[in-house]
């Protein structure tokens, strides 16, 4: 499964060749009243002399799509829930902002004109269309739905390196990543680290974990983010995620990829080089910093965000993930190795999983449980276009929602 190098996997050469310095930027945001989303429009209102925006998306959020569009006066909105249309069309009637509905809405306006960078804050299996979408139409995409790649990572890669687009990570891991390779030889890397906080359960025991609910899974010690990224990280199979996710984005196999908890989340990842050395790309714990250095390169836009006080940080830890208690990860390593649709059968396990488990249908164990068994029973295709990624995504969706109301998890 080797993915070429990483100025091929990345775009990086497009990237560099196809944004210039010193221009204002239009951004389309899609799922502009989430997390990603709405941290992206602080940027944006922090630095409106360099970016502007062109298009918003939300799915069912219609008053806070309301609020953002009557400030930052995008021309164009759209809301996922066609039930949503008529109130946010009538809401923003007084405006020049054209208004549409639905998800394929969401999939065609990333193909309009006018749009220097796409910015995709959707959360899971709902942002791989558009990711496709907007890689073939040659655009340059700020990428925070890690499960683009995850899901179809093969067939997005070879449709943005055909098109001439170009992929920028948003993920503080990938960005760490992007930004210690930016100048360097991609055949000079020998190995990348993704560091990981550890979670809310760290160097606890499964009996301990055992006995913790939804809201200690969602006490996250350093990251503000939505419940579904919340939960994925509790059980690390965020950072599995972000493997398959590296894999592609670096053109490099699982061997070379390695996770390893940082309890302080200072070190946001890093490389090693064939010579031995190391770059490590450190930052305080904060989204913002990744999001601006996506929206503003190749350029490193001036920012009062907060500065390491290494008075505070007097020590930076690592240590070896759990894998016999966080078995998503080991499980993220099995996919990616195994290739095909199993990384799309692992995500669609998982988000269903994820959902159960906040709706107090699945014990916290039993998600990995969920995962595997999906893992085990679903079909696997070894070369899947983009109808098999959608179809696998539906039948192992329902084929997990069997599993947790027949209660076929073991633990």
């Amino acid at each position: 499964m080797e993915s070429g190098n990483t100025s091929e996997s990345t775009g990086l050469y497009f990237i560099l060749n196809g944004l210039d310095r010193g221009l204002r930027k239009q951004l389309t945001i899609l799922g502009s009243t989430g997390s990603i989303g709405k941290q992206a429009l602080e940027v944006v209102r922090s630095h409106p002399e360099r970016f502007g925006v062109e298009v918003l998306t939300a799915q069912n959020s219609c008053d806070r799509l309301i609020e953002q569009a009557k400030e930052f006066k995008p021309n164009a909105v759209v809301i996922g829930n066609p039930n949503c249309y008529s109130r946010l069309r009538d809401a923003l009637s007084q405006y020049p902002i054209k208004v549409f509905a639905g998800e394929d809405a969401i999939s065609q306006i990333v193909e309009m004109d006018g749009v220097d960078i796409i910015l995709n804050a959707l959360v899971g299996y709902a942002g791989m269309i558009p990711t496709y979408k907007a890689v073939s139409a040659g655009k340059v995409v700020a990428l925070a739905n890690k499960e683009s790649l995850v899901i179809a990572g093969e067939l997005i890669i070879s449709e943005a390196v055909k098109n001439r687009a170009g992929i920028i990570p948003i993920d503080s891991e990938h960005s760490a990543i992007f930004q210690c390779l930016v100048g360097e030889d991609a055949r000079s890397v020998e190995k990348i680290y993704l560091t990981a906080s550890g979670g809310p359960f760290r160097g606890m025991s499964r009996s301990e974990v055992e006995l913790t609910g939804i809201q200690e899974a969602l006490n996250h010690p350093n990251w503000s983010m939505g419940n579904k990224i919340t939960i994925d990280s509790a059980t690390m199979m965020n950072k599995g995620l972000e493997v398959i996710e590296a894999h592609w984005l670096f053109g490099l196999p699982a061997d070379s990829i390695e996770v390893i908890v940082h309890p302080q989340s200072v070190i946001h990842s890093m490389v090693q080089f064939t010579d031995g050395s190391m770059k490590a790309q450190m930052g305080v714990p904060d989204m913002h910093l990744p999001i601006l250095y996506a929206l503003g390169f190749p350029e490193r836009v001036q920012a009062d965000s907060p500065r390491i006080d290494f008075s505070t940080y007097t020590q930076l830890t690592f240590e070896q993930p759990n894998l016999e208690l966080f078995r998503n990860l080991t499980l993220a390593y099995q996919a990616l190795k195994t290739g095909g649709n199993a990384a799309c059968i692992l995500n669609a396990a998982n988000e269903v999983a994820v959902n159960a488990f906040l709706n107090q249908q699945l014990p916290f164990l039993g998600i990995a449980e969920v995962v595997e068994k999906c893992l085990e029973l679903m079909p696997h295709l070894a070369k899947p276009g983009l109808e098999d990624y959608i179809t696998t995504h539906n039948q192992t969706t329902e084929k997990a929602n069997q599993i947790i109301s027949d209660k076929l998890w073991k633990y």
